[in-house]
């Protein structure tokens, strides 16, 4: 689950470079909307990930 958390993390701050410097105005909306949404399964991946427990062990 940490793995996903990386991995939206890094398409989040991907999303806002390119939308906030101006290399892609057009989608600065868009990569707003992308940049908060990863931003949140990203707390709340490491947030779960920490508390969850392998079954059998």
């Amino acid at each position: 689950m940490l793995s996903w958390s990386l991995v939206f993390f890094a398409l989040a701050l991907i999303a806002g470079v390119l939308g906030f410097a101006g290399l892609a105005g057009s989608a600065a909306g868009v990569a707003k909307l992308l940049l908060g949404i990863f931003a949140l399964l990203f707390v709340a991946s490491v947030l779960l990930g920490r508390r969850a427990r392998p079954l059998g062990r």
